[in-house]
């Protein structure tokens, strides 16, 4: 007998089936440029494509996506609309970088390398501009002789005012030469911020501690932030090297200290690659200088936060981002690491409210409210969303990690269009400087394809994202990838993995999965908050993947 359980069970499958085949069948046919319309004023806006786009898209992108969810498609579609409309070229550099956009049109240099990075993922195969070098290249180009790169660069020039350093440019340049193998690059990178570095020890140490000091609100990048509040914006007379005259400064201050120690443990990789293996050592042991200082002279057990200290040597005990930038260069060991995660980032009333990650603690006094625009006085921001699997994963969190990006996700589908920052607690977006954030659309694409996609994984192997998508909505990950293209569809609870066409592996639950390059699987990871019972192809044995937890198989 067949009951209506059954008939619903063979509809769904079906339905299923021919989702997947007309997918499938469009990636065969080389259709694999998103699709994007002219959306109605209500849903996602997106940028004009330029007149002579930089990126062609009539090339197949080298990642693909396709869900049934039609709000999360026309959103990422969207999301690349809008990145390649905010391609452009600015003083100083003859190629194309990719700017800010909505008010800022620019790139600033705690950000746009970054940016250019993980845009790098999305390009289409046949962009050979390299947004990801571009976007170090423009401040490399423009190093002033004394060692000082720009902060920031729009069409009207470079900006001095203030050093805004977050994720260390020697960092990602680092990363970007592990990529593309580009040897010039890897020189340029080097010399460049080798002579930051001396930079930042000659103008930014007057206090004689080895740490970093901050001379004003802009050196952070922390706009409209309690943390600075009272204290001028940008440094005297438009220089960074002017030393403050306000009271209160200059402070030694975790994040900028961090980003130096991310910076110098780039320099000694580049060293070490470029045959330079004194200098290398020597690099190594002033990254440990200053790690060890900033544990010692910045962080407070008594509240597991670390914080900037004034010229009296007093904390100033504001709970906010400074802290989460340390943990961003992986500055603390593990057992310190899970000590600050769980009494302050995991911790639901301080920096794990319904969308991580507010700019300051909830539960901190200074937190700003109402939310004004341009906040990092409490406001989730999508720079720290893009941020976060730098250390997330770092530290083991990829569980807790899968649970931030949903969240986003789904924000930015709701919100229709891409914006800087929204409520930690609602997920509602400030809207008053428009749409056309490229950190949001972004944190959009990265967040969909490391939590449902395809991705290359250290030691030539690879990354399997096998996690539902809303309600069990189907879709399918496709990455041209130097092993072939590697892809994953996933229909119902199953996951099928796939290498050049073949089956390699169909995963039954919600996990990460680690193949070899050829497809054999070594382990999986718990991406949920509870245990998941995983199969595993043929095999009888059902694997428990816990949160957090690597499982070899």
């Amino acid at each position: 007998m067949i009951t209506r359980r059954k008939l619903i069970q063979t509809a769904s499958a079906l339905a299923a089936q021919a989702w997947l085949g007309r997918h499938t069948a469009r990636a065969q046919a080389g259709s694999t440029t998103p699709t994007t319309t002219t959306p109605a004023a209500s849903s996602i806006s997106q940028n004009p494509a330029p007149s002579n786009p930089v990126i062609d898209s009539s090339v197949p992108l080298s990642a693909n996506f396709h869900c049934e969810d039609a709000a999360l498609q026309k959103a990422y579609d969207a999301a690349h609309a809008l990145l390649r409309g905010n391609l452009m070229q600015l003083p100083g550099l003859e190629k194309p970088v990719l700017i800010e956009g909505a008010v800022y049109k620019g790139v600033w240099m705690e950000c746009a390398p970054q940016e250019g990075l993980v845009y790098e993922f999305f390009t289409p195969g046949g962009d050979k501009n390299n947004i990801a070098q571009n976007n170090h290249d423009i401040f490399f180009a423009l190093q002033r002789a004394d060692g000082m790169m720009p902060c920031s660069v729009k069409p009207g020039g470079p900006g001095w005012a203030q050093i805004q350093m977050v994720i260390p440019i020697a960092a990602t340049a680092w990363e970007s030469y592990q990529r593309s193998r580009d040897a010039a690059f890897l020189q340029r990178a080097y010399t460049a911020c080798a002579r930051y570095d001396s930079w930042l020890m000659q103008y930014r140490n007057t206090r004689g501690t080895g740490l970093i000091e901050g001379f004003c609100t802009y050196d952070t990048g922390h706009d409209n932030s309690p943390r600075w509040a009272g204290l001028p914006r940008q440094c005297p007379n438009g220089n960074a090297s002017n030393p403050p005259t306000a009271p209160g400064l200059p402070r030694l201050c975790p994040d900028l200290s961090a980003s130096v120690y991310g910076g110098r443990l780039a320099l000694a990789a580049m060293a070490k690659e470029l045959g330079k293996k004194k200098e290398e050592s020597q690099w190594k042991d002033q990254a440990e200088v200053i790690r060890g200082l900033i544990i010692k002279k910045l962080y407070d057990p008594e509240t597991n936060s670390f914080y900037d200290l004034d010229p009296d040597n007093k904390f100033v005990k504001i709970r906010g981002d400074a802290m989460v930038r340390v943990l961003g260069e992986h500055v603390v060991d593990a057992v310190l690491f899970e000590e600050i995660y769980a009494a302050q980032i995991h911790n639901p009333k301080a920096f794990w409210p319904a969308y991580p990650l507010p700019s300051i603690a909830l539960d901190d006094p200074a937190f700003v409210r109402p939310i004004p625009r341009n906040s990092w006085g409490g406001a989730a921001q999508a720079l720290m969303a893009l941020r976060a699997p730098r250390w997330m994963e770092h530290y083991g969190k990829p569980a807790d990690l899968t649970y931030m990006m949903q969240q986003w996700i789904s924000a930015i589908t709701k919100a229709g269009g891409f914006y800087q920052q929204m409520d930690p607690l609602t997920g509602a977006f400030s809207v008053s400087d428009g749409s056309g954030y490229s950190p949001c659309a972004l944190v959009l694409l990265d967040y969909v394809w490391r939590s449902h996609g395809v991705r290359p994984a250290a030691e030539d192997r690879i990354e399997w994202n096998c996690n539902a998508l809303g309600s069990s909505q189907n879709y399918s990950a496709e990455l041209q990838m130097k092993e072939g293209v590697a892809r994953l569809e996933r229909v119902g609870e199953t996951s099928t993995l796939k290498l050049n066409g073949k089956t390699i592996l169909q995963v039954t639950g919600e996990c990460r999965v680690i193949t070899d390059a050829i497809g054999n699987a070594k382990s999986l990871t718990g991406t949920r908050a509870t245990v998941q019972m995983i199969g595993l192809g043929g095999r009888k044995k059902k694997y428990s993947a816990q949160p957090n937890v690597l499982t070899p198989v």
